[in-house]
């Protein structure tokens, strides 16, 4: 079930995802598990042109879910590179927007995230985090190894629930049943 966003607005397939995703959550575990026991050949190749077609349709700017409603980790890289943009010292651009998460690494926050604009645009785009950069990860390499982020991202993000659907029925991992005449 792939969602047209064109015709289905996009607030409105935003509402539904949480429980689509959680309809698909047992389907996509079982196919999550297939496709890490045996990825196709072909994964990395398949995964570039789903992501490509997906967001050939898809504007980040209608949605905005993801900024919205989850933040990404910060490298020390992502906080001097910011810091720098917006003309502070690292140490304070910490301070002011980052704390660390259970796992110690750097988080918003809260969320929205504060870069957010009303017309979803990103004051420091240019200059974003890498997970921001690379959100929803659909086109990385050796895609079966993210399972479990991607099954998170379905959730908040429309263009991953429409890739792992189209993923889905292009890959066709189900057992096939034999059957005699």
């Amino acid at each position: 079930m792939i969602v047209n966003t064109y015709f289905c607005g996009m607030q409105d397939f935003i509402k539904q995802l949480p429980q689509l995703a959680k309809d698909k959550h047992t389907e996509n575990k079982k196919f999550f598990a297939k496709l890490k026991k045996k990825p196709p050949k072909n994964l990395d190749l398949v995964m570039e042109e789903l992501h490509t077609k997906e967001f050939e349709r898809t504007d980040c700017l209608t949605c905005g879910n993801c900024c919205k409603t989850t933040g990404p980790l910060f490298t020390d890289k992502d906080v001097d590179r910011i810091a720098k943009h917006l003309k502070m010292k690292s140490v304070d651009f910490e301070k002011q927007y980052l704390r660390n998460d259970d796992d110690g690494d750097f988080v918003l926050q809260s969320v929205p995230c504060v870069f957010l604009g009303i017309d979803n645009y990103c004051s420091i785009y240019d200059v974003r985090p890498k997970a921001c950069q690379e959100f929803p990860h659909t086109d990385r390499k050796k895609f079966q190894q993210i399972a479990s982020l991607t099954m998170k991202n379905i959730e908040i993000c429309p263009a991953a629930f429409n890739i792992v659907e189209k993923m889905k029925e292009k890959l066709q991992l189900s057992h096939k049943t034999n059957r005699r005449q």
